[in-house]
């Protein structure tokens, strides 16, 4: 009797088996389906010559390819010749790319001749760099002198103003748009163009 029920109560293998392989059934038909739509969701970003054959597609070159095949032809057939505006220059006030309300902000600043926070240090930058890099001339130069007492103050000077530019350089990096980071300065780096002069 105890075996009787020991067995029943524990499952065979083949039974077990069975139980995983159910539950994993309707698991892989989610996937499946998943993974249909995502397949449609790009087909659908593909140009329509290629959409259906995915193993066609090796790379975004074969896209770009297909583009401009369909601009040449359009050339060919004339569709660009009769555009409205042809030959009048392009209205730039509004920028397509940038966020709107960004974009917004910015013609406000420009009509009322402000300019967005990191083009004015931007340009405050730059002039702390070329006052600093004749500072330095100067130092260099009475150090070649012979001054070496003279250049030893002014070059600890020279340190600190350096390092509340970077200080600077590095607010910038962080509130410029993507792409116009700038390097901050490098003393020995200063002093090699110096000695390069």
């Amino acid at each position: 009797m105890a075996g009787r029920l020991a067995r029943r109560l524990s499952p065979s293998p083949e039974s077990f088996l069975a139980a995983v392989v159910d539950r994993r059934r309707p698991q892989k038909k989610i996937t499946d389906r998943l993974s249909a739509v995502i397949d449609a969701v790009n087909d659908r970003k593909l140009p329509p010559e290629l959409r259906g054959r995915r193993n066609a597609v090796r790379s975004e070159t074969d896209i770009v390819n297909i583009v401009e095949q369909r601009i040449w032809h359009s050339m060919e057939e004339g569709h660009f010749e009769n555009l409205p505006r042809k030959g009048k220059p392009l209205d730039l006030s509004v920028n397509p790319h940038a966020d709107p309300a960004e974009d917004t902000l910015y013609r406000i600043l420009n009509k009322n001749g402000c300019a967005p926070e990191w083009v004015e240090l931007n340009k405050e930058i730059r002039s702390a760099m070329s006052n600093w890099r004749r500072a330095l001339k100067k130092a260099w130069m009475s150090r070649s002198n012979g001054s070496r007492s003279e250049w030893d103050e002014r070059s600890e000077a020279l340190k600190v103003q350096m390092h509340s530019i970077n200080d600077k350089v590095f607010r910038y990096n962080l509130i410029v748009p993507f792409g116009r980071q700038m390097f901050g300065m490098k003393w020995e780096k200063e002093l090699d163009r110096l000695s390069d002069e």
